[in-house]
């Protein structure tokens, strides 16, 4: 695997998030939603988080004045054509923290985890009009998907499936 030259430089480090850690977690994820050009759509919580802890991991890249940069925020899934596997939900870098190789540095601690938990897939989504980010997936060697769609419910849709 080949990874992307980083040009800048700036000094950080990459920590497990903690329950204390929530609230800044949420503002990332509403940051990613808008940047995604749907913020109507989060519906998560603090309140949220902290009952369904036990459902994910996440990692944030911390500067030295304790400012969080980024988070990748994952879980553990199973496929049936492979087995365990571990699916990146969302991986964000604040804007203006950009270019310093934090998202490549949050990418290789999910990849590390993936192989000390036995994962058989790393799988991720990006939408098609992500630019930036499809470049830098593909430079580290990822296979980008053109024929799976996404098939999903909310909550009113689940609530409505036929019984």
């Amino acid at each position: 695997m080949t990874t992307p030259e980083d040009t800048r430089t700036i000094d950080y480090e990459i920590r497990e998030a903690t329950s204390a850690d929530f609230p800044v977690i949420i503002e990332l994820i509403r940051e990613l939603a808008l940047y995604e050009r749907a913020p109507e759509k989060v519906t998560n919580s603090v309140e949220q988080m902290e009952q369904e802890a036990d459902l994910f991991r996440c990692v944030l890249a911390v500067d030295a004045t304790g400012r969080v940069l980024g988070m990748a925020l994952w879980f553990y899934a199973y496929y049936t054509w492979v087995g365990k596997s571990l699916y990146l939900d969302d991986i964000y870098v604040r804007e203006e923290s950009r270019g310093y190789g934090i998202g490549g540095a949050l990418l290789k601690r999910v990849f590390a985890d993936a192989r000390e938990n036995g994962c058989k897939r790393v799988r991720w989504q990006v939408l098609d009009w992500n630019e930036p980010a499809i470049e830098v997936y593909k430079r580290y060697g990822a296979e980008i998907d053109s024929e799976w769609l996404n098939c999903s419910f909310d909550r009113q849709g689940i609530n409505l499936f036929p019984e």
